[in-house]
């Protein structure tokens, strides 16, 4: 690129910031606000390079992505009281039809990213995945071909910072991969062979974030979440298979409504067989909670590419009709999802139309699929589901309809979200997607984040899922900190047209991504295996300890008496029979009479499989599980149900809000703390005449001594029953207790009696709630926002200018709260000049006190402010 292209970029990105302001587009239909002309850079084979290349390091730390940035939710706008309209009105064949396990399951990478942001593409001999920081080649076995390899200088010239994605264009049997930091770097390959084959290396310099690329008959379009002009990106696929100069163009997206973060996709084209020139088309939801959306409805625009005249028509959007939703989570907050047995609410990726919408051409028919998450429960509850779509249009580039429309949702009570879905060559649906445990769901700790996929077939009744669940694999902890996702990926097979490919991402010993191949079809005659262990499980483990597994029958045919065994750390199998018959699709316990040695102290591997012998599915026979022997802590749980226990936790740096969990181990969340120090300690309840203490085993024994004692036993509103009390009291850190070191901090309640000097006794009230201290040096609040000037004007019809003039440059937040102390909206916000600013639409609100905080959500330094709604 010349030098004036690379100057009008930079002016483009300068000036293409972010606004908080409730952003309205005119709809009308639109030109090209920048086109440049853009030389590659041709990048050698990977194979040509693997000894130079300088070896993967994994990054530990959030992504630094627009991720946090969320829509402006008018407050009482949208005031739904029933539940999704598809989960009252489930059909009767819903989840009815029993498919097969997958053929293919494995982890295809470890990241210590927060969130990883898994994708993938397949091909017809690999698969291409990648993630925040990173990527690696697989074989169509699973088999690892190269990596885990950097971003940068493997494929792209230039560092960046994450968000990878990865694309198969089957018509030019090309790889096409992006990546973003300093805008976006577009690779694509100059053979089939994503190994041997070098890249040709293109740079659009104003990308801000989460570019999406998707593949088109005569360009790969790229969508982009900012607040400039420049929504879409088109550029000129002909060329860039070839490695010529291609043009790029950026268009802006007619009539859409949105702020801060925001995904709209284009459709992409499944397989190889494209439509014609033309009609690209890119897909947006509306929630009518939103500012300037009066229904909820999908945006839809088609951008016609004229690239001889080097410019496009951005068409005006179609509003296409939708059931009403609810997409808002928590005012718009991140922090949506309460996992099992406690730690952060996770993130429902509210306001994202879902990687990737996809585009499949029939004989008499085109095909567009798309969801996006929706919560399923008016109340003020949360139940994550999945609303998706079929568009049809009757001829390329003709007015697209909604086909079908449906919200799927988890058995059992469990959440359903991070979706992806895509057609096979019959017309068939697979959709892979995350769940977890619900509010309702039974053993709730038995349902960690876990990779799962439904589907249905071509010719079911409209809007249902029909195929039964099937799990990939279960994650076995809860997601550290909110962030999760940002995305999944699912592909088909080109070589068979039938195999559906999804990587998700999970825990499961670390932070995975997990991919799983299945096919949508009638389960194979005789297959069982082991699918979990729920004994022995990490603690003081013993010379006799109990195993058992859970035996599953994924086949059609009843099995009796199949043969089992395990073994611990490589040593020879015990084997025994499992006496009885297994139904198909059965799931049932069994305990080895023969017991294992688990008491060295330290990591044990147990290994259980069965020996069918004519098991035509081999793959799914064994399960793995590890287990510590060691201190555990013990979890003393109590009923809080009335409000007792901590609604907020507050001492230090950690301020942390919390629900009723009975007990929680919210260890990912730490407070920096020094020896010799005194510190405020102040605990919200939702019930008076609590006696609390806290203990921090600084000797990280198991145990809480009196010794160990930061806080003695104090009482909050004496002789009051239900409503909210604060109290702050004195933590001190003995002098002698060495720096450096995280050790458990343990908060505890009880009800009209002092707290136990035994940490593990159970009460009838109160809670439990386990956090780490980390022993360092002394924090300070940032001067920045505590010195900074904080302004709220008011004007008519309840709207509300809010202002912080500050020297702080980081990402500031906002959020409302209502006198009860819940918080009704949230929002990231990004520096406009010298202050950061946003507009508060409480028109819709009911009347009443609320309060705005503002301020930097690292360093817990806000200023607040009183407002009353009339």
């Amino acid at each position: 690129m010349n030098l004036k292209n690379y100057f009008l970029l930079f002016l483009l990105f300068v000036f293409a910031i972010n606004s908080n302001a409730q952003e309205s587009t005119p709809n009308v239909a639109m030109q090209a606000n920048i086109s440049v002309e853009v030389t590659p850079e041709y990048i050698p084979s990977i194979a040509s390079r693997l000894a130079d290349l300088p070896p993967y390091v994994d990054v530990v730390k959030e992504a630094a992505d627009k991720r946090s940035l969320g829509n402006t939710i008018i407050i009482g706008k949208d005031r739904q009281t029933q539940n999704d309209y598809f989960v009252r009105n489930a059909h009767e064949s819903s989840q009815s039809v029993r498919v097969a396990p997958p053929t293919i399951v494995f982890d295809a990478y470890t990241s210590g990213s927060s969130p990883t942001d898994p994708s993938m593409a397949v091909g017809p001999n690999h698969v291409f995945v990648v993630f925040n920081t990173g990527f690696a080649i697989y074989d169509k076995s699973g088999a690892l071909l190269a990596g885990p390899l950097s971003p940068n200088p493997t494929i792209f010239p230039s560092s960046g910072c994450c968000d990878l994605t990865a694309s198969y264009d089957a018509a030019a049997d090309r790889w096409v991969i992006t990546f973003l930091g300093g805008g976006a770097q577009v690779a694509v390959s100059d053979g089939p062979d994503p190994i041997n084959d070098g890249w040709y290396n293109y740079n659009i310099g104003a990308i801000s974030d989460y570019q999406k690329l998707s593949v088109w008959s005569d360009g790969y379009y790229m969508t982009d979440n900012t607040g400039s002009s420049n929504k879409v990106w088109a550029m000129e696929r002909a060329e860039m298979l070839i490695g010529n100069t291609a043009q790029i163009l950026g268009f802006n997206l007619p009539g859409i409504q949105t702020s801060g973060f925001y995904s709209p996709q284009a459709l992409n084209v499944s397989d190889a067989n494209m439509p014609a020139f033309g009609g690209a088309t890119f897909l947006y939801l509306q929630d009518d909670a939103w500012g300037g959306v009066a229904t909820d409805h999908v945006k839809l625009w088609t951008l016609d590419m004229d690239w001889a005249a080097g410019n496009g028509t951005m068409n005006a959007a179609i509003e296409l009709p939708a059931t009403e939703f609810i997409s808002v989570f928590d005012g718009g907050s991140f922090s949506n999802l309460a996992q099992p047995g406690g730690g952060a609410d996770i993130d429902a990726l509210q306001a994202t139309i879902m990687n990737q919408a996809q585009f499949r051409k029939f004989d008499t028919y085109n095909s567009a699929l798309f969801n996006f998450v929706v919560d399923t429960d008016a109340t003020s509850g949360e139940l994550a589901g999945v609303r998706w779509f079929e568009l049809r249009q009757d001829v390329d580039n003709g007015p697209w309809s909604v086909f079908q429309e449906g919200t799927y949702t988890a058995p059992d009570g469990r959440h359903a979200w991070h979706a992806s879905m895509i057609m096979d060559g019959e017309g068939n649906i697979g959709m892979g997607y995350t769940s977890m445990a619900g509010p309702t769901t039974p053993n709730p700790t038995d349902f960690r984040v876990s990779s799962y996929y439904t589907g249905r077939f071509a010719d079911d009744p409209n809007g249902v899922m029909t195929v039964n669940e099937e799990i990939i694999a279960a994650g076995n902890t809860n997601v550290p900190g909110l962030r999760y996702g940002d995305y999944s990926k699912i592909d088909i097979d080109p070589t068979d047209d039938t195999t559906f490919w999804f990587i998700n991402e999970y825990l499961n010993n670390g932070r995975k991504g997990v991919v799983g191949a299945f096919q949508l079809t009638p389960p194979i005659p005789n297959d069982i295996g082991v699918n979990g262990m729920p004994n022995p499980s990490t603690g003081l483990l013993t010379a006799t300890e109990n195993i058992e597994i859970t035996i599953r029958n994924f086949g059609s045919n009843d099995i009796t008496d199949p043969e089992v065994q395990y073994s611990v750390d490589g040593d020879s199998p015990t084997i025994e029979t499992y006496i009885g018959t297994i139904l198909a699709g059965e799931t049932v316990n069994y305990t080895f009479e023969t017991t294992a040695d688990l008491s060295e102290p330290g990591d044990h591997t147990i290994i259980a499989r069965t020996d069918l012998s004519g098991d035509s599915n081999t793959a799914n026979d064994e399960y793995t599980k590890s287990v510590f022997n060691g201190t555990v802590y013990c979890n003393p749980s109590m009923d809080c149900s009335f409000g007792d226990g901590f609604t907020n936790v507050t001492v230090s740096d950690l301020n942390h809000d919390s629900g009723c969990e009975g007990y929680a181990d919210f260890t990912e969340f730490s407070a920096e703390l020094a020896p010799g120090e005194s510190y405020d300690f102040t605990v919200t309840t939702g019930y008076g005449d609590q006696h609390v203490k806290v203990w921090i085993d600084f000797n990280d024994d198991g145990t809480f001594s009196d010794d160990e004692t930061v806080v003695p036993n104090f009482i909050i509103a004496p002789g009051s029953g239900a409503g909210t009390f604060t109290e702050t009291v004195t933590l001190t850190i003995p002098e002698s207790i060495p720096s450096g070191n995280p050790h458990r901090m343990r908060v505890k309640s009880n009800w009209q009696a002092e707290v136990s000097d035994n940490a593990c006794d159970v009460s009838q009230y109160g809670e439990t709630e386990d956090y780490t201290a980390n022993m360092g040096i002394l924090g300070l609040e940032d001067p920045t926002i505590s010195q900074a000037e904080f302004t709220v004007l008011t004007s008519p019809n309840n709207q509300f200018d809010v202002t912080l003039t500050t020297e702080f440059d980081g990402v500031a937040s906002i959020a409302i709260f209502n006198v009860l102390g819940q918080m009704i909206a949230y929002n990231n916000l990004e520096k406009q000049g010298d202050r950061f600013e946003y507009h508060l639409d409480m028109s819709y609100a009911d009347a009443g006190v609320y309060f705005i905080r503002m301020g930097d959500n690292s360093s817990k330094t806000y200023k607040s402010a009183k407002i009353i709604v009339k």
